[in-house]
């Protein structure tokens, strides 16, 4: 919770410092971009590294990067040397953490609890990642006020007390991988995917759902155009998904799913393109904002169910491999997602633009119980 909030800090500081010295709407997406790159280029060989080093060790490490990265940019801040070039090369250096942290934040929860209580564990991380990357952004935004250098040198003091956390772990067995490395075992990820129906239905139906349901690059649209509303009605849009997410978590968390997963995967996917299309067609404010913390409580089950079952389905010195999979998957879909609603608003409006999505989401659903007959059948999540 606090390395990713750190994160979400870093980010806002550094897109409004960018602006600042630049002032250029291009920067500002090219800082987004030095932060992508990375994640999709190192997350799959990150998950080589958590299936054959220590995965506390491995989650140190990227949140030490992230801390070095604070650090020199809360001195360069303060001593003023900071330009573009090197709000740059710490994008590419916290884009590199996180794709190092993921796989390995991952694949270390099974370790750490029982087969019984994953379910109720996979929830509560899913609460606290949810509250971080609310809380952060508004955290970073309040204490910004101080100027750089002071957000900064929050983010790095946050970072240290992560690391702390991190290094309390208490060390348990785990199975690592001990085959040479090589081209084959880095990608061996994708390969296990392939042949696990349960799993590859659960990853891809998340994937084709969101980057047919995402509908956050149309949000400053409905907030303007649509709702009449102001920067404070976009900032509380943009909030509504993880509310219902943050309070989903929480009912999950006290009573998780024991019976018929395979069907409750399929039926909050469902709820969420239902979600999509009242959400495209409201003009009313409250509506709006309920239609999207409907869809963000029914992802959060669909992420919840995902997540426990690729887990529990693959074997321990396997798991950092496939997380960093599907952590790919995951940022790749929400990337998509947005470009696929910004072109074809541009193309049929953003009403157009998010029915498509609903109706597409739900369509994926239909194929996906036919394709994947033994995901629809799932019973319980342990095996």
């Amino acid at each position: 919770m606090l390395s990713t909030a750190g994160n979400q800090m870093v980010l806002v500081a550094l897109g409004w410092q960018m602006y600042d010295l630049t002032a250029s709407a291009w920067d500002l997406g090219v800082v987004g971009l030095m932060q992508f790159v990375p994640t999709v280029l190192f997350t799959i060989p990150a998950g080589q590294l958590a299936d054959r080093v220590d995965r506390r060790l491995v989650l140190t490490l990227a949140i030490a990067v992230q801390l070095f990265a604070a650090a020199l940019l809360a001195w360069g801040s303060a001593a003023g040397f900071v330009d573009r070039n090197v709000i740059f090369a710490a994008s590419v250096g916290l884009g590199v953490a996180r794709a190092i942290q993921t796989p390995a934040q991952q694949a270390i929860v099974p370790a750490l609890v029982g087969v019984g209580d994953l379910a109720r564990a996979m929830a509560i991380s899913t609460a606290v990642m949810k509250f971080a990357v609310v809380a952060g952004p508004a955290i970073g935004g309040f204490v910004y006020v101080g100027g750089p250098a002071i957000a900064y040198g929050v983010c790095a003091a946050i970072f240290i007390v992560s690391i702390v956390f991190a290094l309390a772990i208490p060390k348990v067995h785990v199975a690592r991988a001990q085959e040479p490395v090589s081209l084959a075992t880095v990608f061996a990820g994708f390969a296990y995917v392939g042949k696990q129906p349960v799993v590859l239905g659960a990853i891809s139906l998340d994937l084709f759902a969101v980057v047919l349901g995402g509908v956050t690059a149309l949000l400053p649209i409905y907030a303007k155009d649509i709702l009449q509303t102001g920067p404070w009605g976009l900032g509380l849009l943009r909030a509504a998904p993880a509310v219902g997410a943050l309070f989903m978590a929480i009912a999950l968390a006290r009573r998780p799913l024991s019976r018929h997963v395979g069907r409750w995967l399929f039926a909050a996917v469902a709820i969420y393109g239902v979600s999509i299309i009242a959400f495209a067609f409201s003009t009313d404010f409250v509506l709006t904002m309920a239609a999207l913390a409907l869809g963000g409580a029914a992802d959060l089950v669909s992420v919840v169910v995902r997540q426990t079952l690729v887990q529990l389905e693959t074997p321990d010195e396997m798991r950092g491999r496939v997380s960093a999979v599907n952590a790919t998957f995951i940022s790749t879909s929400n990337q998509l997602g947005e470009f696929r609603a910004g072109a074809i608003a541009a193309w049929l409006g953003p009403i157009g633009s998010a029915l498509v999505g609903g109706v597409g989401t739900l369509i994926v659903v239909a194929l996906w119980i036919r394709l994947f007959p033994q995901l629809a059948r799932r019973d319980k999540l342990v095996p």
